[in-house]
């Protein structure tokens, strides 16, 4: 029937209505941290290893067994128990949701005990197409429904069972469906016959606040008696309304699930593929349940998992579920008293590991470039899992456990680079070549995955140069190959020997390297010996270090005000007056080649050639364009070609490092393309495969290769690691190249996919560079690094001058980790433009913040 008046007063029988109500309520807390997942109660996804496996039958069983054992408990303990279905078709003649509500209100008549308690029990329809809210009693028809879209209802209805004063009371059993459709298909074909679409993005916020919303408390403390679960529509892998499936579309919350099996014939393939389905996208699965078909297909499973996952059987279904399902439901109570208990320990086990990780990482880890006596172990980030550029991490806010997206600022310390599409991709990738080599020896071997990567990079920032590609496992041993190719070669081309690089006295020739002051390329030996002393290669960190190079200070470019500006070193300053050409309008401007002819580009030839005159015998030249570690100083390109230009002329090799730049991360392929100038060898690591694995590679070009050809294996570069040219990791980075320069996987690509569009909003850096807080910016590609002002100690690396602003941002959803006083936003090629501004608008938020926190200290330096 339906009615106009809410319902009160005690009832001693049964009563169902109907009733149309104002919108549902989708407040959420907390606030502006995205996706987050409520961990202070039991949230668990049903999924289906097929259509027809009894998905919704389970959801009431487990409903029935939760309400009914809290209140049979002594004394009785008041539960709630949420049932969504995010999307629905063939409704309104088939509903999941109204299935459950009144399946559970009538097992409950018949399992509750004799002592006077009651269930109140509600419905909830939010949404539906105008093809299926024609079909619904007492819904309004409006001209033109049937294909206007997404039309909300909020359609209700109410069962309240004997005992229960429900004026002011909150049902026990909430059922709702948030998205349906009338044609009984799958909804990626209904969402177009109807025309009703609905984006992932919107599906995904309107759960994440039916969550937040629905329990009563509102977060204010732990809710272990209510329990929340959403079942998947068709199987694993059914497409979702947008045609995304729905293991690849739910994954954001990355809630634990129960995986309906198949006991039929055929099932136990089905089953695995889908358990291994769900398992290769990361989620948990706490048990495995399926109707008994007599083909013991439990022992299968059981025996494939090795007995790690819990399978259950239930008795065989009714032929006709609309039928009295009383008798069934009764001969399964055990089963799903059993799952009821298998989910809560996994649920228990799952936050107590949480809460252990921090204090426990403390005890038995040592990070790297970190002092723990600085970081407290409430400090510790906790991450649950990452997905594309968020990591989810573990909070405890008023009491209550949340899992939390934060934008992962530092791409996983600038290797990260895939959304979450080409996450998969790669997995599904690495693990097929696991699956095929595992691993095999790389000397004098041959194997697609490393062919087909080499034969990539030396198509892409290998273009027009280098023929060889030699693999090594990180950055810091790249350079060490480099450093080995570019001696050798230099000997070659100066006609130093054996014989002839030791004097009369026995004293090996002294060759020493020629780097850029600031520069930092790793920490193995050689590639410290290859840096000026910093806080790197102090006696502390490297007693070892003597510094065998010369070290130029180079001029580095940055954003203040709006314009790009040229800052010289104090060895620069003395030989030079300031000149026009060291303010710009633009970064094309700022690169332009127009500028090798100008009076600054003199002063970098006279200054370099002075450095050059102090060499003796050989060196090699390491050459980047941006010094990460040193600060994230962009040198001024100009200089650079200079450089490069001077070693050609001296037969020196020159290396460029772009373990940090290479690969689109400054908004070009390589480095090499930002600047118009190639070198002889090039070193790439970080996001070569995306930043899922580690893999390195040294390109070098044939005449680098010949330097090592000859009779005697003394001769050939002895040098190499047991997991060289690893199968997962070429995989990884064959994918990874691919899709970063492929315009239908990275709709960032423009130009003819030559380069990145601008990522970060011009307007909102111009801003952030004119703040009085700041005191150089330097946007490109990828990166927008930040200088905040500060004086002395404060401008170090060491400084924890921006620790507090770095907080804030934490705790508004960026995580950040800060060079000194230098903080960074970086994201990955394929990261969306409107992603960038939201973050980047945070910081700016942020470092105003931060700037009236504590005025005393930018006072005498703000303006």
């Amino acid at each position: 029937m339906l009615v106009n008046s809410s319902i009160c007063g005690r009832r001693s029988s049964f009563l169902c209505s109907l009733v149309l109500r104002r919108p549902f309520s989708m407040s959420s807390a907390p606030s502006s941290h995205g996706l987050e997942v409520d961990l202070s109660h039991p949230t668990y996804m049903i999924w289906g290893a097929n259509t027809g496996v009894g998905k919704t039958l389970v959801s009431a069983g487990l409903a029935a067994s939760v309400l009914c054992e809290s209140q049979s408990s002594a004394p009785p303990a008041p539960s709630q128990f949420l049932y969504v279905k995010p999307v629905q078709t063939g409704f309104p003649g088939d509903s999941d949701s109204r299935f459950v509500h009144r399946k559970v209100s009538e097992l409950f008549l018949n399992w509750r005990s004799e002592s006077p308690i009651g269930l109140y029990a509600s419905n909830h329809v939010l949404k539906v197409s105008g093809a299926a809210s024609v079909e619904m009693p007492g819904v309004e028809r409006v001209e033109g429904e049937r294909n206007a879209g997404l039309r909300d209802v909020c359609f209700y209805e109410e069962r309240i069972l004997s005992g229960v004063d429900c004026e002011g009371k909150d049902s026990e059993l909430l059922c709702k469906t948030m998205h349906a459709w009338k044609e009984a298909i799958s909804p990626h074909l209904a969402v177009v016959r109807e025309n009703a679409g609905v984006e992932d993005a919107v599906l995904l916020q309107s759960l994440k606040e039916c969550l937040a919303s629905t329990f009563r408390g509102g977060g204010s403390g732990r809710k272990d008696n209510f329990w929340c679960v959403i079942e998947t529509a068709g199987g694993v892998a059914s497409p979702g309304p947008s045609g995304v499936l729905q293991c690849d579309l739910y994954r954001p919350f990355r809630l634990p699930g129960i995986l309906v099996g198949d006991g039929r014939l055929g099932g136990i393939s089905c089953t695995i593929s889908s358990y291994e389905t769900l398992k290769f996208r990361g989620y948990d699965i706490s048990a495995i349940i399926l109707e008994d078909h007599g083909l013991s297909n439990e022992t299968a499973l059981l025996s494939y998992l090795r007995n790690k996952v819990p399978v259950l059987v239930m008795p065989p279904f009714p032929r006709d579920p609309s039928d009295d399902l009383i008798r069934w439901f009764s001969e399964c109570r055990n089963v799903f008293i059993y799952l009821q208990k298998l989910m809560h320990t996994a649920y228990l086990k799952r936050i107590g590991r949480l809460h252990d990780i921090g204090a426990k990482a403390g005890e038995v880890l040592w990070w790297p470039f970190t002092q723990h006596k600085l970081v407290p172990t409430e400090t510790v980030t906790v991450i649950d899992s990452r997905l594309g550029e968020n990591f989810s991490v573990h909070k405890v806010i008023d009491n209550c456990d949340f899992i939390i997206p934060q934008f992962d600022a530092c791409a996983s310390w600038w290797t990260q680079g895939p959304d979450a599409t080409l996450q998969i991709e790669l997995a599904r990738d690495m693990g097929y070549a696991t699956s095929r080599f595992g691993h095999v020896m790389f000397p004098e071997n041959a194997y697609e995955p490393a062919l087909h990567c080499a034969e990539l990079m030396l198509g892409g920032v290998g273009k027009g140069w280098a023929s060889r590609a030699y693999f090594s496992d990180n950055g810091s041993t790249a350079i060490e190959i480099a450093i080995k190719m570019a001696f050798r070669k230099f000997s070659l081309d100066h006609g130093i020997h054996m014989e002839t690089a030791y004097d009369s006295m026995g004293k090996k020739m002294d060759f020493r390297v020629l780097a850029l002051s600031g520069s930092y390329h790793g920490d193995t030996l050689g590639a410290m010996e290859a840096q000026a002393p910093s806080i790197y290669t102090s006696f502390l960190q490297q007693p070892w270090y003597s510094g065998r190079g010369l070290f130029l200070d180079p001029p580095t470019a940055y954003l203040s005000n709006g314009r790009w500006s040229i800052s010289l070193p104090t060895a620069l300053q003395f030989r030079m007056e300031k000149t026009d050409d060291m303010s710009f309008d633009s970064f094309d401007d700022l690169f332009s080649w127009s500028r090798e002819s100008s009076v600054l580009a003199e002063g970098y030839s006279a200054y370099i050639t002075e450095q050059l005159s102090q060499l003796s015998g050989g060196s090699e030249s390491t050459h980047i364009v941006i010094h990460g570690a040193g600060g994230m100083h962009l040198i001024d390109p100009a200089f650079q070609r200079v450089l490069v230009r001077k070693c050609r002329a001296r037969k020196i090799p020159v290396i460029f490092d772009e373990v940090f730049t290479g690969f689109w991360r400054l908004g070009r392929e390589s480095a090499a393309e930002l600047l118009g100038c190639m070198p002889d060898i090039a070193c790439y690591a970080k996001l070569l495969t995306g930043g899922v694995v580690p893999l390195a590679a040294t390109l070098a070009t044939e005449a680098i290769f010949e330097a090592f050809s000859g009779d005697s294996k003394a001769e050939a570069l002895l040098h190499g690691h047991s997991y060289s040219a690893h199968p997962m990791g070429c995989s990884a980075a064959t994918k990874a190249i691919q899709w970063f320069k492929d315009p239908s996987t990275n709709p960032n690509l423009e130009g003819g996919g030559e380069s990145l569009k601008e990522l970060w909003d011009g307007e909102l850096v111009r801003q952030v560079s004119s703040h009085f807080a700041v005191r150089r910016v330097v946007a490109l590609g990828t990166l927008c690094a930040i200088e905040l002002r500060a004086e002395g100690s404060d401008a170090s690396y060491a400084s924890l001058y921006a620790s507090s602003l770095v907080r804030s941002l934490r705790g508004d959803g960026v995580y950040m980790r800060p060079l000194g006083n230098v903080i960074y936003l970086m994201c990955g090629p394929c990261t969306h433009p409107h992603v960038c501004r939201t973050q980047l608008h945070k910081v700016y938020q942020a470092i105003d913040r931060f700037a009236q926190s504590q005025p005393s200290k930018l006072s005498s330096t703000a303006l």
